[in-house]
C-alpha cells in the first residue's frame, strides 16, 4: 500500500496511506499553496536570536499535532466509539490550526493587531484557497465542520478540547519539539502516559485523564510553565521584538507621510501597515520571506531611525533587555529618567526606549477562574473503589503552586547599558 513519509525529529515517521480517503485528503491538504506556506514561517518567531537552533516551522509542528491527534484518536477509539466524520474533522483540524499565522509567528500580531485564530478560519472558509477545496471536494460540509473547532461550537466537544484547550495535541506537541529543537530541556515530559490515560467522559462530551495519569499531566503542565519562562519570554527574543515592532511602527509612519524609500506599492505588507483590509488571498502572501526582504530593504533607507532599526535587527545588534523591580509611580519615574538618557545619546525614545511586560497563566482553572472556558479545562479521574472526575486543582498542590506571573523589562540600545544599569541600581537601592 503506497505511503506518504513524513521524517519527524520529535516522532520520527509520520505516515499516511495513499489509498485511505481519510489520509489522502490530509495529503491534499498538505500539498496545498497555503499548507506549504507555513514552511516559511518559524514556529519559534525570533527565538533563533537566542537559540540557533530554533529554526523549525509551523509545517512541522503542525504534522506533529495531526499526527498526536491521529494517535489520540486511535486510544480513545479502541475503547469508546468515535464517528468517522469526527476522526475526519478532527484530524484536519489539528492539521490546520496554525494556517492563520504571520511572519515571525506571533510578534507580528502586535503590529498589524489580529489574532491567527481568525485568519485560520477565515481561510478554512474561503472558497477561494485550495484548502476549502479540497475540504469540499471531500465533504461540502467539512470547512464549516473544521472551522467549527476553533470557536468551539463543533460537537462531539471533546475533538475541540483535542486540538485546544489546556490540554490539546498542539501544546503537547510544541512542548517537546520546542525543547529538542531550542536544546532547552523544560519541555519534557511523559508524552506516553498522558495520552495513554486519556479518556472520554460521554455523559459531559469531554475527555478526562484516569487517576494513574495525573504526576504526568503536572509534569506537563509544570513543563509549560518553564518554557514560557526560559525560553518563549526569554529576556534577547523580547528584546529582538522590541527592535522589530520599532522597525515596522517607523516604516508605519513613513508610509503614510510619503517619506517611505524603499516601498513595493500595492504589496499586501504595505496594504496591512496602513490598515487596509486585506483578503485571504492576499494575506497569504505574506510569509517571514517578504518581512525579511523589506528588512533588508530598509537597512539602506534614507530615514536614519528605519535603516538602523532595521539594519540592527537584520545583523542581530539587539536592544538590551533588563528586568525591573520597580513597582508604582517608581515605574513611571524610572521611564522618564531613562527617556532623558536616551535622548541625550541621540535616540529617539519612541523607537529605542521599550516597557515591556511578559505575563503567563500556566493553568486558568485554578488562578483565573473567570477567565477559564470550562472546555478548557483539565480533568482527572480520583483514585479509589468509587472513582469521580474532578478539575484538577482541586485534587493536585502542584497545579496550584502553578501561580501566574508577569516579568517587566525595559528595552533600549546595547550602547546605553552602563547609564541604565546605574539608574536602575540607584532607584532600586533608594526603594529599599
Amino acid at each position: 500500500m503506497p505511503q506518504r513519509n513524513y521524517r519527524d525529529p520529535l516522532h520520527n515517521i509520520i505516515s499516511l496511506e495513499e489509498s485511505v480517503p481519510e489520509d489522502r485528503l490530509l495529503i491534499d491538504l498538505i500539498d496545498t499553496p497555503e499548507f506549504q506556506r507555513l514552511r516559511r514561517i518559524k514556529q519559534l518567531g525570533l527565538a533563533l536570536f537566542t537559540y540557533q537552533g530554533a529554526e523549525h516551522s509551523r509545517f512541522t509542528h503542525s504534522l506533529g499535532v495531526m499526527h498526536l491527534m491521529t494517535r489520540t484518536l486511535d486510544l480513545l477509539g479502541s475503547q469508546q466509539r468515535i464517528s468517522h466524520e469526527a476522526r475526519t474533522v478532527g484530524r484536519a483540524g489539528a492539521l490546520l490550526h496554525d494556517v492563520g499565522h504571520g511572519p515571525f509567528s506571533h510578534v507580528i500580531e502586535k503590529v498589524l493587531g489580529f489574532h491567527h485564530e481568525d485568519w485560520t478560519r477565515r481561510i478554512v472558509l474561503d472558497e477561494g484557497t485550495g484548502i476549502n477545496r479540497v475540504l469540499r471536494e471531500f465533504d461540502p460540509e467539512l470547512p464549516g465542520r473544521v472551522a467549527s473547532l476553533y470557536d468551539h461550537t463543533y460537537t462531539p466537544a471533546f475533538i475541540a478540547q483535542l486540538v485546544s484547550s489546556q490540554l490539546d495535541c498542539d501544546r503537547m506537541d510544541y512542548l517537546l519539539r520546542d525543547s529538542l529543537m531550542t536544546g532547552a530541556k523544560y519541555g519534557i515530559y511523559d508524552l506516553e502516559w498522558v495520552l495513554h490515560a486519556l479518556k472520554i467522559d460521554e455523559q459531559n462530551d469531554r475527555v478526562y485523564v484516569e487517576s494513574k495519569g495525573l504526576y504526568a499531566v503536572e509534569e506537563y503542565l509544570q513543563a509549560r510553565y518553564y518554557m514560557f519562562r526560559q525560553v518563549y519570554f526569554h529576556r534577547t527574543l523580547r528584546a529582538a521584538e522590541a527592535v522589530l515592532v520599532s522597525t515596522l511602527k517607523r516604516a508605519r509612519e513613513l508610509i503614510e507621510t510619503g517619506e517611505l524609500g524603499f516601498r513595493v506599492a500595492g504589496s499586501i505588507l504595505e496594504k496591512m501597515l496602513t490598515g487596509e483590509k486585506v483578503v485571504a488571498s492576499e494575506y497569504l502572501q505574506l510569509d517571514d520571506v517578504d518581512l525579511t526582504f523589506h528588512l533588508k530593504q530598509w537597512s539602506r533607507d534614507r530615514d536614519p531611525i528605519l535603516a538602523d532599526l532595521a539594519g540592527r535587527f537584520i545583523n542581530r545588534n539587539l536592544f538590551k533587555a533588563m528586568d525591573l523591580t520597580l513597582e508604582g509611580d517608581e515605574v513611571h519615574e524610572f521611564q522618564q529618567r531613562a527617556a532623558e538618557i536616551v535622548m541625550h545619546a541621540g535616540f529617539d525614545p519612541d523607537y529605542y526606549l521599550t516597557m515591556d511586560r511578559a505575563s503567563d497563566v500556566p493553568y486558568y482553572g485554578y488562578y483565573r477562574p473567570e477567565r477559564a472556558d470550562p472546555r478548557g479545562l483539565i480533568y482527572i479521574e480520583t483514585a479509589g473503589p468509587q472513582p469521580v472526575t474532578r478539575e484538577i486543582s482541586e485534587i493536585s498542590d502542584v497545579v496550584r503552586g502553578l501561580s501566574g506571573y508577569s516579568i517587566d523589562r525595559v528595552c533600549f540600545p546595547a550602547e546605553l547599558n552602563d547609564e541604565m544599569s546605574r539608574l536602575l541600581f540607584g532607584m532600586a537601592r533608594h526603594q529599599r
